[in-house]
């Protein structure tokens, strides 16, 4: 028989349980918002799970707080086959393993793959537990499997779209950066400035470099200034940031001086081009707001 314990926990946060707080079917596997108690082997882990990392040192920590003062908050699961499927805390599942327990509090949801992924996401996203990869990872999956765009995957989980957009662009980092971030040997402020360079090799000799010298944020924007300079030929001389004609050239030092970073003008008959350099989302926010564009 199932056994109601610990009143509302995470299922009030997510959404889940009424009011009225009604005790919890005699079926153990029936639908309920109310916390009951089944097997831990009938639960497994979830193919939407977000989370890929998983501590052995923290997790061993939550087993003995799990061993001395039980599960606090149930685990968030739905029936699937002959199985309940984790949609949160598989930490909790996990240490609860460790140390041999019979039986888990959960709370059972009717959740389809989207919702199971949705709710996964959030409660990874309120406990901080993901790190700058896998957060990317889950609303890519989240956008990519269910055809949202970046503004419902936004309301989904409840962040603001931009903040949607600059964790996906981590992804378009090399494997190997991407793995700096998952052992937070990069911050995603060194990874927003490395994605500024243009070819994955000056990105690689960017972050080599971050890591080797222990640079701050500030100190691999300059250094991202530095390799954008360099020549794209091999061998090739060093370009000169000074165009040829001098009107050109004094143009382009009012310009530098107006955006407060470097600016190349190049110009030829009439046509040409202005290239502004940017290494942060502020930065680029910076130059938008000193030409009249306002993003509000």
């Amino acid at each position: 028989m199932a056994k109601p314990i610990l009143g509302r926990g995470l299922g009030a946060l997510l959404g889940g349980i009424g009011a009225s707080g009604q005790p919890a079917a005699s079926d153990p596997v029936a639908f309920s918002e109310t916390v009951q108690r089944v097997p831990v082997a009938r639960v497994r882990s979830s193919r939407l799970q977000p989370r890929q990392d998983f501590s052995a040192e923290s997790l061993r920590e939550l087993a003995d707080s799990i061993k001395e003062q039980g599960i606090v908050q149930p685990l968030i699961v739905r029936l699937q086959d002959d199985h309940l499927e984790l949609i949160a805390g598989e930490r909790r599942w996990r240490a609860a393993q460790m140390i041999g327990l019979a039986e888990v509090p959960v709370i059972i949801r009717q959740a389809d793959d989207r919702a199971a992924l949705e709710l996964a996401l959030i409660e990874n996203l309120q406990r901080e537990n993901l790190n700058p990869i896998e957060e990317a990872g889950g609303y890519a999956q989240l956008i990519g499997q269910f055809d949202l765009t970046q503004e419902q995957a936004a309301a989904k989980v409840g962040k603001s779209r931009a903040v949607i957009a600059n964790a996906l662009r981590l992804l378009k980092l090399a494997p190997e950066l991407q793995a700096f971030l998952r052992e937070g040997r990069l911050s995603v402020g060194h990874a927003k400035v490395i994605l500024g360079l243009a070819s994955p090799d000056a990105q690689r000799r960017a972050a080599e470099r971050v890591l080797k010298k222990s640079l701050n944020v500030r100190q691999t924007e300059e250094l991202a200034a530095s390799l954008q300079d360099q020549p794209a030929q091999a061998g090739g001389a060093k370009k000169s940031a000074v165009p040829a004609d001098a009107h050109v050239a004094a143009l382009q030092e009012r310009l530098q001086q107006r955006f407060g970073t470097k600016v190349r003008l190049r110009y030829h008959e009439g046509r040409g081009a202005v290239e502004i350099q940017f290494f942060s989302d502020d930065d680029l926010e910076r130059f938008l707001k000193l030409a009249g564009i306002d993003l509000s």
